[in-house]
């Protein structure tokens, strides 16, 4: 509808333009639905752009665009001039009522488009190292990848979801340390280090208890999962793997488990990955060598200290950065630019990055070494997201992720369900702090539950079907479907809403921003329930055959833009509730 009237506005437009002899181009007006429905169904800021082209008041120019809108063939039923110089269009409700047979036929594909077709999109999300169960940011990154995901499906994209880890590197000997000293302590052949010890770094750590060794790591990782995934090996090997190092089995035992874990969590939350990356690979098949060689070649690498730095300064960013340190170690920045780079030697035409804040400061140096590389960095884009806190009672819960006293996603999946878990991690803006209230989330009122809300708004069209079929009143269809009975404004409202739908999937996929779509989903259910709840003024099975028909296809083409805005937020649309 609004692109339709888009097209009819450019050429009023040119038209102003060409009578003035002005020779510049139709600006880049905005075309917006008014937050006041009596400043109509749109509002236009064209004549504000013409006015310094055309020198002329704003004003003037917008009363001589609505003279043209009125002789053109624009859809509109009455256009005036507001403020300034704002244009204010009213369609008339017959063109609004026209979208119902659409929508019908359209059904599960309305929302849909091909803008992305012939494009490979690689989006890259979660990518959590294999030590700990998932925390409540990785849940929020992983809803919000999946959801972008499914953005970019329904845009025509052939899309991978891709897992990146490193199963290698510091944190994974730690891990595997961490488990061989809980294995240990089970034996009676080391002492665990006292909890105070633990909870305050600045406290001095000992080195013996009761005449036994403490060889926890200083920075280990704690928490129960640890004390059992060593008391499995105690049952399985008893003493037989006390002279076995850290890095060894007790590293692929912990990271074989907490993998599998991981996977069952992301299963539960109806999240399947297209390809595991590991970064170890990279070190395997030459990738980093590569990498190095290739910056050396290109006058961007050179050494200080013993170290080997990337000169990033020379492409206007603030400081060089290390690529392998003095130790021989890389930095995570090398394996990231060997890894971005077989993105695109895989022939993605677009690369998204899903990552927490804490990975904001190393983007820029990404996108330089890439580019450094010959990569198009411009096709690389970075999603960031900011954390997560749980709050109680209006109070903040407390959490510690290397303590392991944090809520993990399978234990909030487990008091709140999935589909409200996926909902409250994607209803708010990517770079906004989170704040997960438990309270509200547990909550099964579809009054205050926002998720609910929207789901209980689907399940009474199918309740509305079934009471329909019940009655032998037929269901229309595309072909019969006529939308001319409904004649109340809050019937107009609600059509009106739904033919934003594509425009909202659309602005969703282009901006990376799922969050629109629980926006557009809490609206549209927020003007269906209370036309449902008005049982006599807004009954659909009534006495007049054409109402009816009218009204139980507008109650088809509510679950349809319903169902498929969850369906891409990848919520359950339930018949029942």
């Amino acid at each position: 509808m609004r692109a339709e009237l888009h097209s009819h506005l450019t050429d009023c437009v040119q038209a102003l333009l060409d009578e003035a002899g002005a020779d510049v181009p139709v600006p880049d007006f905005a075309l917006e639905t008014p937050k006041n429905v009596g400043h109509g169904d749109f509002a236009c800021n064209a004549a504000l752009l013409l006015a310094k082209p055309l020198r002329r008041p704003p004003r003037e120019i917008a009363e001589a665009l609505v003279l043209r809108i009125r002789a053109s063939e624009a859809p509109v039923e009455r256009v005036e001039v507001a403020g300034p110089g704002f244009v204010n269009l009213w369609l008339a409700d017959q063109r609004w009522r026209a979208l119902l047979q659409r929508v019908l036929a359209e059904g599960a594909r309305y929302g849909c488009s091909e803008a992305g077709r012939g494009l490979r999109a690689q989006v890259e999300f979660v990518s959590a190292n294999p030590t700990g169960p998932l925390t409540l940011g990785h849940g929020r990154q992983a809803v919000l990848g999946d959801a972008i995901a499914r953005l970019l499906q329904a845009t025509g994209h052939d899309v991978t979801r891709e897992y990146y880890f490193n199963n290698g590197g510091r944190q994974m000997r730690m891990l595997g340390e961490s488990v061989k000293a809980r294995y240990l302590e089970a034996l009676g052949r080391a002492a665990a280090p006292p909890p105070e010890a633990l909870a305050d770094r600045e406290k001095a750590w000992v080195d013996e208890v009761d005449g036994l060794p403490v060889v926890f790591p200083r920075d280990g990782y704690q928490g129960d999962y640890i004390t059992e995934l060593a008391a499995a090996l105690v049952a399985e090997h008893g003493e037989g793997l006390v002279d076995e190092p850290g890095d060894g089995v007790f590293r692929e035992t912990a990271e074989s488990q907490i993998f599998g874990e991981i996977r069952k969590t992301l299963s539960n939350l109806h999240i399947e990955f297209d390809v595991y990356s590991n970064e170890r690979d990279l070190y395997e098949n030459g990738g980093l060598e590569r990498v190095l060689a290739d910056l050396e070649a290109a006058g961007l690498l050179f050494e200080e200290d013993g170290a080997r730095w990337l000169r990033s300064t020379r492409d206007g960013l603030e400081r060089d950065r290390v690529l392998v340190r003095s130790s021989g170690e890389p930095t995570y920045l090398l394996p990231d630019l060997a890894y971005h780079r077989k993105k695109f030697e895989r022939g993605f035409d677009v690369v998204i990055d899903v990552q927490g804040a804490d990975h904001k400061e190393q983007f820029p140096y990404v996108l330089s070494g890439i580019r450094a590389l010959g990569c198009p960095a411009d096709k690389v884009e970075l999603v960031m997201h900011q954390f997560v806190t749980l709050t109680r009672g209006g109070e903040q819960v407390k959490q510690s992720t290397r303590r392991a006293t944090y809520v993990t996603v399978d234990e909030l999946l487990e008091q709140v369900g999935g589909d409200v878990f996926r909902f409250f991690m994607v209803q708010r803006r990517a770079e906004s702090h989170l704040d997960f209230d438990l309270d509200l989330a547990e909550t099964t009122d579809w009054k205050k539950n926002p998720a609910y809300t929207v789901q209980y708004a689907h399940a009474r069209t199918w309740a509305i079907e079934r009471k329909a079929r019940e009655q032998g009143v037929a269901i229309p269809t595309a072909e019969s479907v006529d939308a001319e009975p409904l004649v109340l404004p809050e019937e107009i409202e609600i059509l009106k809403k739904i033919s934003e739908f594509p425009e909202v999937v659309a602005r969703a996929a282009e901006s990376r921003e799922p969050h629109h779509l629980c926006y557009y989903a809490r609206d549209l259910a927020g003007l269906w329930n209370p036309y449902q709840q008005d049982g006599v003024r807004h009954r659909v099975l009534s006495d007049d055959p054409a109402l009816t028909q009218a009204r139980l296809g507008l109650a088809l083409a509510v679950r349809i833009a319903l169902a498929g805005a969850l369906d891409k937020l990848g919520i359950h649309a339930p018949e029942r509730m």
